[in-house]
This record gives structure tokens, sequence and C-alpha cells, in this order.
């Protein structure tokens, strides 16, 4: 077990690539805090990991509140004994051109994408420091961290965002032993990309076919999705690397969509 008695914190783990995540941890011995907006799929997802003979909870946790990932990072502490992996994963998408898009809206996604990263890590990193025993600090970036996609200005900016924090958390985190990285995937089909179809489609005037097939998977190697598993695996690389030789880097996951 490559996380045997590691104890991951995993926010919007309640479905989706955070889900997958938190069970693939669950599956390598971590003891696994599912955070979320949605308490009650927070609960059942952890509820599901029990089953398996792991042990989760469930924290309710909105990443653009101070209060609430302060108190849900303490509670893991006060659980398990302490943090040695957080995956930053909460996220939401919102779709419009740069001159139409509300600046409430911007303001949001920004608040989930980047303000959110930013709490969860410093509650994270001062548990960590404190414990003395390293850790992994992990962001679910995107393809769009490397490359823009029209109709997303908010959202690539965020995720542009990630990596640049991402390498001041491993620059700063190294002398205690803390890694910090970024996953990049492409098209991951989850319920925030099956929303996407139809509203670029209806943005760009052409078919939900057309979005996938001409948009979304246009440029990768195979027109493939990239899999909840396929991140999941990412995540448990970065979570179990053992020194700081991978720290500071960005792991694109996308079926060769982007090519570094």
């Amino acid at each position: 077990m490559l996380l045997k008695d590691k104890i991951a914190v995993v926010t919007g783990a309640a479905s989706g690539i955070g889900k997958e995540i938190a069970i693939t941890y669950a599956r390598e011995g971590a003891k696994v805090v599912i955070a979320d907006l949605n308490l009650e799929g927070a609960n059942a997802t952890a509820a599901e990991i029990e089953k398996t003979g792991a042990q989760a909870i469930g924290v309710a946790m909105d990443v653009t509140s101070e209060a609430e990932v302060e108190t849900g990072m303490a509670k893991a502490v006060a659980t398990f004994g302490g943090i040695d992996v957080l995956v930053s994963n909460a996220g939401i998408q919102i779709v419009a051109p740069v001159d139409e898009f509300e600046f409430t809206k911007w303001k949001l996604m920004l608040a989930i994408h980047l303000d959110g990263a930013f709490l969860a890590t410093r509650a994270a990193l001062r548990q960590m420091y404190k414990q003395g025993r390293g850790g992994s600090i992990i962001y679910m970036g995107s393809v769009h961290s490397k490359e823009a996609s029209v109709l997303k200005a908010p959202y690539v900016t965020a995720k542009h965002g990630l990596i640049g924090l991402a390498k001041v958390v491993a620059k700063e985190g190294a002398k205690h032993g803390v890694r910090a990285n970024v996953i990049c995937p492409g098209f991951v089909r989850t319920p925030l990309v099956d929303k996407q179809i139809p509203e670029q489609a209806k943005a760009l005037g052409i078919s939900e076919e057309d979005v996938i097939r001409k948009v979304m998977l246009k440029d990768t190697v195979d027109g493939e999705f990239t899999t909840v598993q396929d991140v999941a695996a990412a995540a448990l690389l970065f979570a179990s690397f053992g020194s700081n030789a991978l720290t500071g880097q960005s792991l694109v996951v996308s079926h060769g969509w982007f090519m570094q």
C-alpha cells in the first residue's frame, strides 16, 4: 500500500475526480477526509469507502470560506491525527465570452479555484510544518493551466494561477519536506463537463456532438476523454513520491491534447 497510514484531505470529493482520488487513496491505505460543499454527498462517499474496510470521514467545506476551511481541516486533524496529503480539487465551470462575463461570476470562479486553494494550502502547511514529517500538496489544474480556450477566461486564469502557487509552495515547503505539484487533466467526462457541452453548443452555434468531437477532443491523439481513473493515478504518484525530486511540477494527463 503506497499510502499506508497517511492522512489525506481531498476537497470537492463528493463526486467526479475528487471522489475517484479519495477512493484510490483509501485503497492504497490512506485515511481520507472527504471535504465538500455537499455534506450529504461527502458522507455518502465516506460511507462507500468505509464499506471496503478503509477509514474516511465527510466534512462540510465551502473552500471560499476561511472559517469553514479552518474548521474542516481541524476536524481532519482531530479525527485522524494530522494531514499528510492535500488535494485541492474543488472547482466549478461557467462559460461566456469575456465581453459578456458577469463580474460576480468572475469573482466566484477565482474565489473557488484560487482563494480556495490558498486557504486549504495554508491550513495544510501549518499542520505539516508542525508535524515535521513532510507532506504533499496537489492542485487540480487543467490543460487550461497551459492553454487557453474561448469562453473560459476566469477558468483559464485561475488554472494558470495554480501553477504559480504550486511553484511558490514547492520552494517554501522544501525545507520541511513538503512537495507541491499540479495535475493538468484534459476533458474528463464528469457532470462538470457534461454541463458544458450544451452551453458551448449554444454559445458556439454548433451541435453538442461537434462540441465533443471538434472542440473538446479534436487535439487528442485518440479522440478519447481522459478518465477519472487516469487523473487518480497521477494523484497517487504525487502523493506517494518519496522526495523533493518531484516538486514544483505540472503533469498533463490529456491523451496528448497538450504536449510539453
